[in-house]
């Protein structure tokens, strides 16, 4: 199979769960920040199915990758470095959502303000990721 197809497939299906993950930190944000206001209860929906679907959707980015790189998981290079931020965000990514399923709406201010605490890194990691995995494409 060409090898140019999984990486094709790997850019295809990044995209997702990167923008609802960060979609998932934007409207969680704006729900704590306003508040007990009824907006609050439609923002924590957004990012409640932000943060699911793009945990959901990134099984598809790592499935690519996985095989895009032949089953490596750390590399060299831009692709080691990509490998080192990828695999937290994605570990991260994958618990945030499944701690944001289980609780619902349940969850403390203070629990809320650990998730966020929690939703940022796991930003931070991810933009690290893709900044790496871009280089990796310009460097072709």
């Amino acid at each position: 199979m060409d090898p140019g197809l999984f990486a094709k497939a790997h850019g295809a299906t990044t995209h997702f769960p990167v923008a609802l993950a960060l979609g998932s930190l934007l409207f969680e944000s704006v729900a704590f920040g306003v508040g007990n206001r009824p907006i609050a209860r439609t923002l924590r929906a957004a990012g409640y199915w932000s943060i699911a679907l793009g945990a959901v959707g990134s099984l598809g980015a790592v499935a690519s990758g996985l095989l895009m790189t032949q089953g490596g998981v750390l590399g060299h290079g831009a692709l080691r470095l990509h490998h080192q931020f990828v695999w937290p965000a994605f570990g991260l990514l994958v618990t945030l959502a499944t701690w944001r399923v289980l609780t619902g709406e349940r969850a403390t201010r203070r629990a809320s303000a650990v998730y966020l605490a929690a939703l940022g890194l796991m930003a931070v990691l991810m933009l690290a990721a893709a900044y790496w995995g871009g280089e990796m494409m310009i460097r072709q």
